[in-house]
């Protein structure tokens, strides 16, 4: 079941409709609990939205697990969405069976997750898996969904990229990522703008991989898994991503090499049941 979220009309709306497609969902009545992956950063214990960004206005300080639990009658738990797609790729995706690993989502944004030891690392402020907000050169000046500038979501997520084409290109057509790579992925023809796509992948997945790497050499996983819609878009994206990851990888882990995940667009479904189960295991 998918519906758009009414995010403009605020979070007493966006909260209605997730009960409301929980309603609709048969024997829902007998659900063991409800799992949320959301924008913004929660408190995984009160499932309280801490922070967000203008993505979903007004969402900071929703008490999301009280108020979805009062209109359902269930126990409810919630956490960030790249949290969620971590969980989900540890628990039954493509990081199953390590006791470390490493997830980023790119997508709109960037986040991720860090599994240690076999549980999800959620920090003392509940910010652990933030990757997107990490500094990178190729970033400065451009602004990031946090409103401060500078940062690798700023430069590699799929509408930073798509953005960077346009603005290199006059190209005010093309707002999908797909079509940056359909471009650079075409014969050179005079014209087409597949230079400036090459540029422009090169640089965002680029300043991904080498960010990765740095991170590889902070926390030294098992695996790294990288999801999110613009994981799929092929080749053009992911070979500058891995060329400049190996490259910046330390002699340990010189044999890491990036994997796509295994759960595709089902992840945050998956993960939302994991969310669940996550104090069982």
């Amino acid at each position: 079941m998918v519906r758009p979220t009414p995010a403009a009309q605020g979070p007493t709306a966006v909260l209605d409709a997730i009960a409301e497609a929980v309603r609709e969902l048969p024997g829902h009545q007998s659900a063991e609990g409800l799992g949320i992956g959301t924008g913004g950063v929660i408190d995984r214990a009160s499932g309280v939205v801490l922070s967000a960004n203008d993505l979903l206005p007004r969402w900071a300080g929703t008490h999301l697990s009280r108020e979805l639990s009062a209109r359902l009658g269930l126990f409810v738990v919630a956490d960030n969405d790249a949290n969620v797609f971590a969980l989900a790729e540890q628990t039954y995706g493509a990081g199953r069976g390590c006791r470390s690993a490493l997830y980023v989502s790119v997508g709109t944004g960037i986040g991720g997750g860090l599994v240690v030891d076999g549980r999800l690392v959620r920090g003392a402020h509940s910010t652990a898996g933030e990757f997107g907000h990490i500094a990178v050169p190729e970033a400065t000046g451009r602004s990031c969904n946090c409103d401060r500038t500078g940062h690798l979501e700023a430069v590699a997520s799929g509408p930073a990229m798509t953005a960077r084409f346009r603005e290199l290109t006059g190209h005010a057509d093309v707002h999908d990522l797909r079509q940056v790579v359909a471009l650079a992925e075409e014969p050179g023809r005079a014209g087409s703008g597949g230079d400036a796509a090459r540029a422009v992948l090169a640089e965002g997945a680029g300043a991904l991989g080498r960010a990765l790497a740095g991170l590889v050499s902070t926390v030294d996983p098992e695996r790294v898994v990288i999801g999110g819609g613009v994981a799929s878009v092929g080749d053009a994206y992911w070979r500058p991503l891995t060329e400049a990851f190996v490259a910046e990888l330390l002699p340990g882990p010189s044999g890491l090499r990036p994997v796509v995940a295994g759960l595709g667009p089902r992840a945050a479904v998956v993960g939302a049941a994991a969310l669940v189960l996550e104090d069982r295991r």
